[in-house]
């Protein structure tokens, strides 16, 4: 839902949502669902989406953190595309956070 949303606000506020019904999952519901990932494996990208987020609003800090968290959890990933999909993102966001 976030990232159809045309308010930065509100796209916000749905990252916000997805990261705290991450924090409700865990690794047996996830399998359960079908989904062929770690809880963890979840965080990198919903901490560059809330990253993204507070560059978008000029909040740099508040970016730089997720950014951080992000890369932080980067070793939960496999290496497959969704790897390297957010991966992709996190040095996106990393470059323009530096520019910045």
């Amino acid at each position: 839902m976030a990232d159809v949303q045309d308010n930065v606000h509100q796209e916000l506020v749905w990252d916000e949502r997805a990261l705290t019904a991450a924090g409700l999952l865990t690794d047996d519901r996830l399998a359960q669902a079908g989904v062929p990932m770690s809880v963890a494996a979840l965080y990198p990208s919903l901490h560059l989406n809330l990253g993204e987020c507070y560059r978008k609003l000029g909040d740099l800090g508040r970016a730089r953190e997720f950014l951080q968290c992000a890369q932080a959890g980067i070793g939960a990933l496999g290496d497959d595309a969704y790897a390297q999909l957010i991966k992709g993102g996190l040095d996106r966001l990393a470059q323009e956070l530096t520019s910045k």
